[in-house]
């Protein structure tokens, strides 16, 4: 069975850092596209960023984020400096063998649970 498995959210203050991990399992996921996506209380799911060969970001992150993966241990990291109380979301995980659409959510198969990131200021 496909798990993600999402870890690392907490509480920080603005300007602070955050470093959240998603651990796949129950398959390999060499081939696939993985992808970070928050959802705030009230909100659409709002995309992050993605990487296949390498990472691409929403224009809101672009420059504060990291998206990293190692395919030897099945794991996806986002490294998250410098945040904002808007980015305070549910982080969530996903992965899809699809290379087309990769910032709308509907194209994405599976999905981890979430992890909370709370920024005050």
């Amino acid at each position: 069975q496909v798990q993600l498995v999402e870890s690392g959210g907490g509480s920080v203050q603005a300007g602070g850092s955050l470093r959240l991990s998603c651990a796949i399992s129950g398959h390999t996921f060499t081939h696939y596209f993985m992808a970070w996506f928050r959802q705030a209380p009230g909100k659409e799911r709002e995309y992050v960023g993605h990487i296949g060969g390498r990472p691409y970001y929403a224009d809101s992150v672009k420059g504060r984020f990291t998206i990293s993966r190692d395919t030897a241990k099945n794991t996806m990291t986002l490294q998250m400096n410098s945040l904002k109380p808007e980015d305070s979301a549910v982080y969530l995980c996903a992965a899809t063998p699809k290379a087309a659409t990769l910032w709308l959510a509907g194209t994405y198969d599976y999905w981890g649970q979430g992890t909370q990131v709370t920024v005050s200021s």
